[in-house]
């Protein structure tokens, strides 16, 4: 099953975000986050190192997700993914999704078994319910 990895410049975020999947999704989809910096996470900001740690402790032969909130978080999460095993590298892919959205759609179809293309198309897709909503 794919897994995912959240990235945020602030860990109650992310938290937040673990938990509404968790609430939401019923499947056992492994689910790391990598939030804030300091050594309680408390202050805001992104680190490539816990990044890559966060994607090494749910590393999976179908995929690893990542989805980054804003800014630098995708510059570490690039960083990152130079801290990684050739072959976990090979099977992680960072996604451009909105993080919220993003997310909540990846998680669902991680859960379902979708493969790692599959989840991260799904989850770029993510916004458009809302827009067409909003269109009307």
């Amino acid at each position: 099953m794919i897994s995912l990895v959240l990235v945020s410049h602030s860990y109650p975020l992310a938290k937040a975000l673990l938990e509404l999947l968790h609430q939401f999704t019923k499947a056992e989809i492994k689910i790391a986050i990598a939030a804030g910096t300091g050594l309680v996470h408390e202050e805001f900001g992104t680190d490539a190192a816990d990044i890559a740690q966060a994607i090494e402790s749910v590393d999976s032969p179908e995929g690893v997700l990542v989805l980054m909130d804003i800014g630098s978080a995708v510059l570490s999460a690039e960083m990152a993914l130079d801290f990684l095993p050739e072959d976990t590298r090979q099977h992680t892919l960072l996604c451009p999704a909105p993080f919220v959205e993003g997310a909540f759609i990846a998680a669902v179809q991680a859960g379902v078994g979708s493969d790692l293309q599959t989840v991260a198309q799904e989850a770029q897709k993510a916004l458009m319910p809302k827009k067409e909503q909003l269109e009307k």
